[in-house]
């Protein structure tokens, strides 16, 4: 009962965030369930488009654990452990709070997809989806609710291990991740080059592109205040600089996850990737994936801004400018873009080489 009594207690900005994650994986649920009903209608080819939907999913989840890191009502306060509501506590409530949101878009997504194939009918739109859904064929209830599981599970565990006790200083490694993450883009650019369009290593060679960028992304962000503070900095540009460095493993992950998708953006614009891996609902998928991404990085944006609020408040009162903070924002802002067009631009173009090898 603790965690939906916290998530029945916040402020109203709070809950339309969960309100997005509900909606975020809906949209996945939608997907899983299109890919679900397709396979029964196709002979063979359907498992490459059911790792494809697996891409929207993961980011998903991505979202929800950063909506969950940055709730208030999880966050560990003074005297909590008094009444038991330590950290561990604290990390499962969050987890739970999460399973609910999740589990709301997954019924959602369910009903939604029973109405669209005219299963359930007295609404508007009652079987619009009829032919696209294959309403002619029978849907196997037990792999639809096993799909739709997957949502509140993954989110869930993932949200406990993201917010779990950590010992002091386990989150400072920036740079470290920088050599793993080339190896794994290395391996997936490797791959991608000796598969097939239509097959299932495509999406696990993107999948490894993604984590490769991911597990670069502090390091990029690291290297980005580092820049920012080059060549005799004044008291503006070390702020900013030093900043973003702190900010670096927090930013870093979401960032790396958004510049895969704008490579792949790229990518597609460009006609070197496969045309169509999830049929009619390619292009929903890729901005539920791309809103998803964007919401991550803003999420994780707020979650600094929380954690970097007494520093701002000690800064106020000694006299500094609101203006000041303001442009350090804004030049971290436009470090970060300057290291992370070229980034994108060059994943662009070795992926496009890979495909039209």
């Amino acid at each position: 009962m603790l965690p939906l009594r916290l998530a029945r207690g916040s402020r109203p900005l709070v809950q339309l965030r969960r309100l997005l994650v509900a909606a975020a994986c809906a949209g996945s649920g939608l997907l899983l369930l299109y890919v679900l009903a397709d396979a029964g209608a196709r002979s063979a080819g359907s498992f490459p488009r059911l790792l494809w939907a697996l891409v929207p999913l993961a980011a998903t989840v991505q979202f929800a654990v950063a909506v969950a890191r940055t709730d208030p009502a999880t966050r560990p306060r003074e005297g909590l452990d008094a009444v038991g509501l330590g950290p561990v506590r604290l990390a499962l409530a969050a987890a739970v709070s999460t399973a609910v949101a999740c589990t709301l878009g997954a019924v959602l997504a369910l009903a939604a997809f029973l109405h669209l194939r005219g299963d359930l009918s007295g609404l508007p739109f009652d079987g619009a989806g009829a032919a696209l859904l294959h309403a002619g064929r029978p849907l196997p209830l037990a792999a639809a609710l096993t799909l739709l599981a997957l949502l509140p599970l993954t989110a869930s565990l993932a949200t406990a291990l993201a917010l779990r006790p950590r010992p002091p200083h386990a989150g400072i490694a920036p740079q470290t991740g920088v050599p793993w993450g080339v190896a794994l883009g290395a391996c997936g650019l490797a791959l991608l080059a000796y598969a097939r369009p239509d097959g299932p290593a495509t999406p696990a060679a993107g999948v490894l592109i993604t984590a490769g960028l991911a597990l670069a992304g502090p390091g990029l962000a690291y290297a980005c205040g580092t820049l920012v503070q080059a060549v005799r900095p004044g008291a503006l540009r070390l702020l900013a600089g030093r900043t973003l460095q702190e900010e670096a493993s927090r930013l870093g992950r979401p960032l790396g996850v958004l510049c895969a998708v704008g490579a792949a953006a790229l990518t597609a614009l460009a006609g070197g990737g496969a045309p169509d891996p999830l049929g009619p609902l390619t292009v929903p998928a890729a901005v539920l994936v791309a809103l998803c991404a964007a919401a991550s990085l803003l999420t994780a944006a707020v979650e600094s801004r929380q954690v970097r609020g007494p520093v701002r408040a000690a800064l106020l009162d000694l006299g500094t400018p609101g203006t000041v903070l303001r442009t350090a924002a804004g030049l971290r802002a436009v470090a970060l873009l300057a290291g992370c067009v070229p980034l994108v631009w060059g994943v662009a173009q070795l992926t496009s080489l890979a495909l039209t090898r």
